[in-house]
């Protein structure tokens, strides 16, 4: 076996028990972030379940204290540093491929969230059937702090979050906690983490796709979290007013003005995650674009906003052209300005280039949107689903 093959392997961990699959992410050291390989071999496994009338099931979990943290971006930044932007491309490309896998399986993704999820580890656990947290769960979506955008597919599931929830989500990064999850509907799920050994038993024992009776299975572990009584899943109605805004500058001009009216620490802090971010990160995740159609007339606003009339496929093709355009740095380098402050020097103090959200033209953000100038650039093609019985909540995505 190589290097490389072995290296896949000791990644993903694999235990085939009865009807389920169990799929361990294995890199607890780095939180189990999302490397290359391990982003194939698990592309390769759940083509290969999908196939085996054996399998009725998958799950999906992590080993130590996080599910996943994210894709393996200092990875990513070398990779390029060394081969050029396309390295990072493919990267995103694999990624993607997967996460459309996920969201139109024919069979069972349940993703047991028992810590850290952030980033990349959204984009292989949401877009599965059921997403299982517990009180040890930490959700997040920290890329506008990068000089990224909201990516695998959460312009998807972002977008259906009650109200403006997944725009605030989306721009300020804000970190929830199993309860949040489920009463966002994040998570389908919330089991206490002592009785999930329990969960996967029971789960392994069932000769069933039927998602009636997996999500029964899993609801005689449920237990039903109270909201901390200072959690931000109280303030939709501020993140409601302020966050459905047309613009950045007009989301922050909204939350100021809450300020001034309530004196809230909370708006406060908001505001200042805000201001640390990168301001072409948030314009991209938040763009303006009128899009018409023939029988109704849409104001698509927002990134976030467009993945709400469209389907998964659609929405991940989306990112996938404005994260080459990331990756290629030709607008902006925001990106690898936010890795090196955040996560190679770690002096936090990004200086982004433009500095100031003003400095930004329309014009420059239009061309995340649109072909990658290159002739050998292709847009994503996603794996081939026609052949599948796909069941109704996967075609509801198409």
């Amino acid at each position: 076996m190589s290097s490389s093959v072995s290296s896949q392997h000791d990644q993903v961990l694999v235990e085939e028990n009865s009807f389920a699959r169990i799929l361990t992410l294995n890199r607890p050291k780095q939180l189990n972030a999302l490397s290359f390989q391990m982003i194939s071999r698990l592309l390769e496994l759940f083509l290969a379940y999908e196939e085996d009338p054996n399998v009725k099931l998958v799950i999906l979990k992590g080993k130590g204290r996080a599910f996943c943290a994210g894709g393996d971006v200092v990875a990513v930044v070398h990779d390029i540093w060394a081969g050029g932007w396309r390295a990072g491309a493919n990267f995103f490309m694999k990624e993607f491929s997967l996460n459309y896998l996920m969201a139109t399986y024919s069979k069972p993704q349940v993703s047991i969230l028992n810590g850290i999820v952030m980033g990349g580890g959204n984009g292989v656990s949401m877009h599965g059937r059921f997403r299982v947290a517990t009180e040890n769960s930490v959700f997040a979506m920290p890329e506008t702090a990068l000089g990224l955008f909201p990516d695998v597919g959460a312009s998807y599931f972002l977008s259906r979050l009650p109200g403006f929830f997944g725009e605030y989500v989306g721009l300020t990064g804000a970190r929830l906690d199993g309860a949040e999850m489920l009463a966002c509907g994040l998570a389908t799920h919330f089991v206490p983490s002592a009785k999930l050994p329990m969960v996967e038993a029971a789960l392994c024992d069932a000769d069933s796709s039927d998602p009636v009776i997996i999500s029964s299975i899993i609801d005689q572990y449920c237990e039903k979290p109270s909201l901390k009584e200072q959690t931000v899943y109280n303030r939709l109605d501020v993140i409601d007013r302020c966050f459905s805004q047309r613009t950045v500058e007009e989301i922050l001009s909204a939350l100021e003005r809450e300020v001034v009216d309530q004196r809230d620490g909370w708006i406060f802090a908001t505001i200042q995650t805000l201001k640390k971010a990168s301001p072409t990160s948030l314009k991209i995740s938040l763009r303006s674009v009128n899009c018409f159609s023939l029988k109704l007339t849409l104001l698509l606003q927002y990134q976030i906003r467009v993945g709400r009339v469209q389907g998964v496929g659609a929405c991940l093709a989306r990112e996938y052209r404005m994260v080459c355009h990331v990756m290629r740095g030709e607008f902006s380098k925001d990106f690898f300005e936010g890795c090196r402050a955040m996560l190679l020097d770690k002096d936090k103090n990004p200086k982004w280039e433009p500095s100031k959200l003003e400095h930004i033209a329309d014009t420059t953000i239009d061309r995340y949107f649109s072909k990658v100038k290159d002739e050998d650039w292709e847009d994503l093609k996603p794996p081939t689903r026609s052949k599948f019985n796909l069941p109704p909540y996967v075609i509801a995505k198409l």
